[in-house]
This record gives C-alpha cells, structure tokens and sequence, in this order.
C-alpha cells in the first residue's frame, strides 16, 4: 500500500481502528467484514476536501447527488451477504464511488457493477486500476435490469432503493443466493434480505435505512 492509501492524520491507520471499534460496538461482528473495513482506504473513495471525515461513521456526498454509504451500512449489508458463506460471484448495483465495490472485491471470487451516472463510473473504475484490482467488472447501465449475461448470482447487493424488488433482479439470483436490497420511499425504507430456495424466495428485514432512490435508465 502506498503512501496515499495508507493515510495520514484523520485518514491514518489510526482513524480506521477507530472506525472497525464503533462498528463492533453497532453490533458488527464477522472478522472477515471488520478486517477489510479496516484495511480498505475510505479517503481515496471520497473528494480531497471530505478525506478528514472520510473515517466517520456517516454517509457523505460524492457529486450528482449521490452519496457513499455510512460504514455501518457496507458493513451491515456485507456482512448479511457472508453469512451462509463467502460467495463466488456478486453482482453490486449502483457502483457510486467504488467504495462498497472495493470491500466487495475483497471478500469475493468476482464482483459484477452497475453504475448508471457514467461520471461516477468513470472515476471508480480509475480509483479500481489505482488500487490495482483485478477483478471487479463494471459497466454503464440500468441497474433495475441486472446483468444478465453474468447471471446467475450467488449474492446480489442494491446500494439504492427501488419503491418494489426489480423482478430482473430476483430473476438473475441463483438457488441459494442472497439478495440485500433497501426496499421504500424516502423517510420510510427498509433493508431486506432475501433468499432464493428451490421453490420460493424467502425474507427477512434487517434495518431501517435510508438510501436514494433507485432510478431507472441510465444518466
């Protein structure tokens, strides 16, 4: 890791242990999960102007109104994908910043992103190369319509809130894989995981979130 990635001051190694305590005193407990929050370089993910807070336990603006995820919710989310099992392939909609990506990247075979603002895209695909990851696909597109190409999915993670589940989506989940999708309108979303058996779709909601509404088309 370089000198950048390390950090300094409010972005050192320091400011990320910090962060990975809160998170377990929130209730966070994989080691897998915690160990690469703590090793992952939030600051790089965020605008130069924000790397002081970027170890805050908050959500923060990244342009185009869109925002990069409270560290408790990648951790809560991530954690929720692992808890069967480490899957092989992931298919992440609304890449943002990369940030949730890169954790993503971390833990799986393979990560499959779709970013529907091309100017973020642009950026997260340079800050992956930066970091020198290998195997993160990402595209421009509409996340409410999937990958399908790549399907099926072993675990599937919606990093902004459809009003219903995108029946492509639910389609596109293999057997046994697990969906996290925050599901609502604003001031009233919940965060979902579901389950595909051979016969159904089974659920479960984890929390109560708030995220963007996930949009469709592409920007």
């Amino acid at each position: 890791m370089n000198k950048e990635h390390q950090g300094i001051g409010m972005t050192s190694q320091r400011a990320r242990n910090r962060l990975v305590e809160q998170l377990q005193q929130m209730g966070v407990e994989s080691e897998l999960v915690l160990d690469v929050i703590k090793t992952t370089p939030r600051h790089i993910f965020v605008d130069e102007a924000l790397a002081s807070r970027a170890y805050d336990n908050t959500a923060l603006p990244i342009g185009h109104n869109q925002t990069i995820s409270q560290p408790y919710i990648v951790a809560r989310m991530t954690e929720a994908l692992l808890a069967d099992g480490v899957p092989e392939n992931v298919l992440e909609i609304g890449t943002g910043c990369g940030y949730q990506t890169m954790v993503l990247s971390r833990l799986v075979k393979q990560v499959y992103t779709i970013e529907r603002i091309e100017a973020l895209l642009f950026k997260a695909r340079e800050r992956f190369n930066d970091l020198r990851t290998r195997n993160i696909s990402a595209r421009h597109g509409d996340g409410n319509l999937g990958w399908q190409a790549k399907a099926p999915f072993d675990g599937i993670v919606v990093s902004a809130a459809p009003i219903g589940v995108p029946e492509k989506l639910l389609e596109q989940l293999a057997v046994n894989g697990r969906l996290i999708i925050p599901v609502g309108k604003s001031g009233g979303q919940e965060l979902r995981l579901i389950k595909r058996t051979e016969m159904a779709y089974e659920e479960k909601i984890l929390d109560t979130v708030s995220f963007v509404p996930m949009l469709e088309g592409v920007g």
